[in-house]
């Protein structure tokens, strides 16, 4: 049995040639209906304004308003209204009086009849114009009031609708205005099929010469591997950048691009040129490969891998990107979420033996006793509320510190809000969101508790404040009893990795370097200093001005 041959698609030339003839007919057919409903448009405003312009002047002669004072106005304005009607080419002039009945007409029989069309509006004042279907079939007519002197323009407002003795209406039949468009049909015909007789050659030598250089093969021959490449290259969520082997970009995707931050052609560019921060730099120049490695970029926080791609010589790298920050910052916040549970399983605790303490001396008799010590640890809980609140009255800050006091109360550390602290609601600007203040001041707390844990008079002081009122500084201060930091590492305290405490199930060293990030993309400032009396003191300056986010390049070169 023979298989019939499957015949082999058109060439990519052939099929652009077909496609491009198509809409080059398409579109010159287009034109020309679109310039046919144009120019037939334009024929009804133009005899729209031909006939108001022929009622208006019959309106303001005088001689039809000396004519409409006799007792037999027909006799005069039958021959006038014919004679304007042939020498202003309308097909029609129609005076009537108020009432509408007709005193001329250009067939007699009708002299006499009722006017078929409307009238209210030139009763009232107004010329118009509108397409109505007469004793003459349809046609677009205006329709002017006659007044008894002084002539009925529209630039003579306030005249008394009492004053009209007539109206004037003058038209041209729909049929003349289509005959007058489809005269231009035959011309827009012709140049319609030269347009289209152009565009065809145009198409068959630009196709031709396309033909030569993709030597006849087809479109799916030719695109099949480039559309693998490209679907698999866009696919991916995640960031894929591959270097060759000078580390300079050679393919990067859109996923790539949003995660590093970078626009524009950069493919042929150095990864030193792009601007990314250093240890991101380090790790992309790297030849050794790195793993599920950590970085900070001014915005996100990305988990790198690399793997040099080597055949005898070294070729280049291919890097993956993977954006984490939402994880990250759910990650902290199940963390602050683990640390409360533990404070309230505690309070439930401590809740449990003062309740029993107070059922205890109910039983006793001593009720006196037990109000004045229930009342005393409700003074007691008030007391510490009422401290936050009327040093910090910004209710998110608030609220971080009244949880944080209680998760390091747990935790054997004191955490008191200092009396230099002073926040008001509603100071911060809506460029300085609510979470970025709850990563920096959150991190910094926690920090400072996991330094001062242990020590002797474990303390944590926080100050909050606003410096130079508005478009001033918003000082946020934390300081601690811990061991301090030692001064040879006060950069390398605010990298990530960077940890004095042993590594746990979510890794160290990072809400520092976050505190930064944030600091960073907000222009601000970040530094540590000894605290007196031993420890350590962390001080963020943020600016308290609109429009102050724009720190990602400063954050990127390591300038905070």
């Amino acid at each position: 049995m023979r298989i019939p041959a499957i015949p082999r698609p058109r060439s990519l030339a052939a099929q652009l040639f077909a496609m491009q003839a198509v809409l080059i007919a398409v579109l010159v057919a287009g034109y020309a209906v679109f310039t046919y409903v144009s120019d037939r448009g334009q024929a009804e405003d133009a005899a729209g304004r031909q006939a108001m312009a022929v009622a208006q002047s019959i309106a303001d002669a005088p001689s039809v308003r000396e004519a409409i004072r006799t007792a037999d106005p027909t006799a005069e304005l039958q021959p006038y209204a014919l004679r304007v009607q042939h020498d202003a080419d309308v097909d029609f002039v129609t005076i009537m009086n108020r009432e509408g009945i007709r005193w001329t007409h250009p067939d007699e029989q009708q002299i006499g009849q009722h006017f078929r069309g409307h009238t209210e509006r030139a009763l009232h004042g107004e010329p118009f114009t509108e397409t109505y279907t007469g004793t003459l079939g349809p046609s677009v007519r205006a329709v002017v009031p006659i007044y008894d002197s002084g002539g009925g323009r529209v630039s003579d407002g306030g005249r008394d609708p009492a004053d009209i003795v007539g109206l004037v209406s003058a038209g041209i039949k729909v049929e003349a205005i289509s005959e007058r468009a489809q005269d231009q049909v035959a011309a827009l015909i012709g140049v319609a099929a030269g347009a289209l007789a152009l565009g065809a050659i145009g198409t068959y030598v630009i196709n031709a010469r396309l033909r030569r250089h993709t030597h006849g093969m087809n479109a799916a021959e030719l695109s099949r591997m480039h559309d693998y490449h490209q679907a698999a290259l866009h696919a991916v969520r995640e960031g894929l950048l591959m270097l060759d082997g000078q580390y300079r970009v050679a393919l990067i995707n859109d996923g790539g691009r949003e995660l590093l931050g970078v626009d524009g052609d950069v493919v042929g560019r150095s990864v030193a040129e792009l601007g990314l921060p250093a240890p991101l730099t380090g790790a992309l120049l790297a030849s050794e490969p790195r793993v599920d490695e950590v970085h900070l970029t001014a915005e996100r926080v990305l988990v790198v891998n690399t793997s040099p791609v080597s055949g005898g010589e070294r070729r280049g790298t291919v890097v993956t990107l993977r954006d984490v920050t939402e994880l990250q910052s759910l990650m902290g916040e199940l963390d602050s979420e683990r640390g409360f549970t533990q404070a309230l399983r505690s309070q439930a605790h401590e809740a449990a033996n003062r309740l029993h303490t107070v059922v205890s001396l109910i039983e006793l008799g001593r009720a006196e006793e037990a109000v004045e010590f229930a009342t005393a640890e409700l003074e007691l809980a008030q007391a510490l509320t009422d401290q936050v609140v009327a040093a910090v009255s910004e209710p998110v800050l608030a609220a971080l510190l009244l949880g944080k006091t209680a998760q390091a109360n747990e935790r054997g550390v004191e955490l008191v809000v200092s009396e230099d602290s002073r926040l008001d609601d509603g100071l911060l600007p809506d460029t300085l969101p609510a979470r970025d203040l709850v990563t920096i001041l959150g991190n910094l707390i926690d920090n400072a508790v996991d330094a001062a844990q242990g020590s002797v008079g474990a303390r944590v002081t926080v100050t909050a404040y606003a410096e130079g009122g508005e478009g001033g500084e918003l000082v946020l201060r934390v300081s601690d009893t811990g061991a301090g930091v030692d001064p040879a590492h006060t950069e390398a305290v605010f990298q990530r990795g960077f940890s004095t405490k042993p590594a746990g199930p979510g890794g160290r060293g990072l809400g520092l370097a976050l505190v930064r990030q944030a600091v960073g993309r907000h222009e601000g400032e970040l530094s540590v200093a000894e605290a007196e009396g031993g420890g350590a003191v962390f001080e963020v300056r943020l600016p308290l001005v609109e429009g102050a986010v724009s720190g990602g390049a400063a954050f990127a070169r390591g300038d905070v």
